[in-house]
């Protein structure tokens, strides 16, 4: 190839045309003489085209369709609802069919080894359809490093008010991980705000998580591994989360109609000893916000803690906006297998608490769990546990067989053989069914409320003052109400009640739930801005894309704001060099 030579020095770029080309000034000129020719498109195929949403496999966030799974305890669960409300409001659909869905979002309980198993085999048949995958819970958590996460995002127990960012840089194909804590100033927060979007699994039940964590190192719970030491959330932030529930905190807010709150952490009863506080004065506080008709579900609470309290728990459930109901951990009835567990507390402290209770509270039920077969447990120690339920004879019984979990103190002691755990559990389950704990009822009229279908649907799922579960007639008019019914059957598990024709039937809300699927906690303002394409905040498939966008539009503009003002200044350089140039040009 010929090389170019160039006998005279350019010194800018423009000295390369000659004289033969026109100058920029008659090219200028000669513009005015063009005259644009129009291109005619269809319109009604164009706006068509602007109207239908973006393929389901774009790349694009926020307009994806999500699957979200939970496996394990009503913390668990409203961690869930939380992550959906907020994917929801960002524009996600959130579906119920995980084929349909392009990610899916799997909320892990690390408390028995079937969990795990489920939620494993829940991430290999992702794997094997080609999903997006977001892993939360308590098992990514505890053992991030277990080779079946690797390569895939991890959401913590802690950040779930951070779940919009990792889905999307999951989506746009990158692997994210927030496993930290949320501290002010150096103290450890109960977890992410209370205030956030949900959807709430049951319209009509809002589920409030109270602490996170716990004072116990029981040698056999891996949740401690993952959820960490107590952290409670201040009382006014609860009550403010029961307020939105019911009937919204301002007038910003739309009504909710809630008739149903239950309280859950890993341990209710050491609620507010990290904060100077204790779970009597917090419920005090919110059975003063709760309607009349609504009603108040205290979660499970560990015997060391409740004891110092029993006088005004007592009190508190004997109220007439508080189910008189307690679920106390009792695990076995051998003290030296409590010791093994450091359960921190012995048999006599358990039988403490329930004998003062049904003392106090007649008629309260207590719901208990065991372990059977745990390690050094021995058919002497079995036969304690044994005992102990012939005696009280719990109406709600969960039994356990033990399982080792990885890194935990009990999973390093010698185990109890496998056939001889599973004959104890089925011993166990024996003596549970033996007896009838609402037979006595049939003939009693009770009042009822009614929050749910049955699995079978042919029901509706109501309970009684003590959180008995109540079938009574699929009756829409009896959905989310307060009803007076005559027992007439019972079962090991439920009653089964008439309603009284002439009886009043209370409504606790003074507004209607919101529909199934719908956004909890959003302002007024914002749902107005998602279009009114519907019903405010729906997310279901039939809402709009237009809805989505206007959804993402108001979560992002924080964001947006953000970037104005270096966005700006790029512009403003941009067009000084711009019009340097023509200035240049033209003289």
């Amino acid at each position: 190839m010929p090389s170019a030579s160039c006998d005279t020095l350019l010194e800018d770029i423009e000295d390369i045309v000659s004289q033969e080309d026109s100058k920029p000034q008659e090219r200028h000129f000669v513009r005015r003489d063009v005259v644009p020719k129009a291109r005619r498109r269809n319109t009604q195929k164009y706006l068509q085209e602007e109207e239908d949403s973006p393929p389901s496999d774009s790349t694009i966030p926020g307009i994806q369709k999500i699957w979200i799974r939970t496996w394990g305890c009503s913390h668990n669960n409203s961690d869930g609802e939380y992550m959906a409300g907020q994917l929801a409001a960002y524009g996600y659909k959130i579906t119920e069919n995980a084929s349909d869905a392009d990610l899916w979002l799997l909320n892990s309980c690390t408390v028995k080894n079937p969990a795990e198993d489920h939620f494993r085999n829940s991430i290999k048949k992702a794997q094997e359809e080609n999903k997006k995958i977001v892993l939360a819970g308590c098992v990514p958590q505890a053992q991030p490093r277990q080779d079946y996460l690797k390569g895939l995002s991890i959401i913590g127990v802690q950040q779930i008010d951070r779940v919009v960012e990792v889905v999307e840089e999951t989506i746009k194909g990158h692997s994210v991980r927030l496993l930290g804590q949320k501290k002010d100033n150096g103290k450890r927060l109960g977890g992410a705000r209370l205030d956030l979007p949900k959807i709430r699994k049951n319209p009509l039940i809002e589920i409030i998580s109270i602490n996170t964590g716990c004072l116990n190192a029981c040698t056999y719970c891996k949740t401690k591994h993952a959820r960490g030491n107590l952290a409670s959330y201040p009382i006014d932030e609860l009550v403010d989360r029961a307020k939105q529930s019911f009937q919204g905190p301002s007038q910003r807010t739309w009504e909710e109609g809630v008739c149903e709150i239950w309280l859950t952490s890993e341990d209710t009863g050491a609620y507010g000893r990290d904060i100077g506080t204790d779970l009597p004065t917090l419920l005090w506080k919110l059975v003063e916000v709760i309607p009349e008709g609504a009603m108040l579900r205290l979660g499970m609470t560990n015997p060391p803690y409740i004891l110092e309290h029993l006088e005004e728990m007592a009190k508190i459930l004997n109220h007439p906006r508080v189910y008189a109901f307690l679920h106390v951990p009792v695990q076995s009835a051998s003290d030296s297998v409590l010791m093994e567990m450091k359960r921190e507390y012995c048999v006599a402290d358990f039988k403490r608490v329930v004998d003062f209770l049904k003392e106090k509270v007649p008629g309260i039920t207590i719901a208990t769990d065991i372990i059977c077969g745990f390690p050094g447990e021995t058919d002497q120690d079995f036969q304690e546990t044994v005992k102990l339920v012939e005696e009280y004879k719990f109406p709600s019984l969960f039994i356990n067989q033990f399982y080792p979990r990885p890194g935990t103190p009990a999973a390093k002691i010698e185990q109890v053989p496998a056939q001889v755990k599973k004959q104890r559990t089925k011993d166990l389950s024996r003596v549970f069914h033996s007896y009838s704990p609402y037979h006595h009822k049939i003939g009693e009229r009770q009042q009822v409320l009614v929050t749910e279908e049955s699995f079978d649907s042919k029901f509706y799922v109501a309970h009684n003052r003590f959180y008995e579960q109540v079938l009574v007639p699929k009756n829409p008019a009896f959905m989310g109400k307060m009803v007076e019914v005559d027992i007439y059957e019972s079962g090991k598990h439920f009653m089964k009640g008439r309603p009284v024709s002439d009886a009043r039937v209370y409504t606790p809300s003074i507004s209607k739930p919101l529909a199934k699927g719908e956004v909890s906690g959003l302002t007024k303002e914002f749902r107005n801005g998602l279009g009114n394409h519907g019903s405010p905040g729906s997310h279901t498939p039939a809402a709009s894309q237009h809805d989505s966008a206007s959804s993402r539009m108001a979560l992002r503009m924080p964001r947006r704001h953000q970037d104005w003002a270096p966005r700006t200044a790029v512009g403003l350089a941009l067009l000084a060099l711009l019009l340097a140039f023509f200035v240049k040009v033209y003289n």
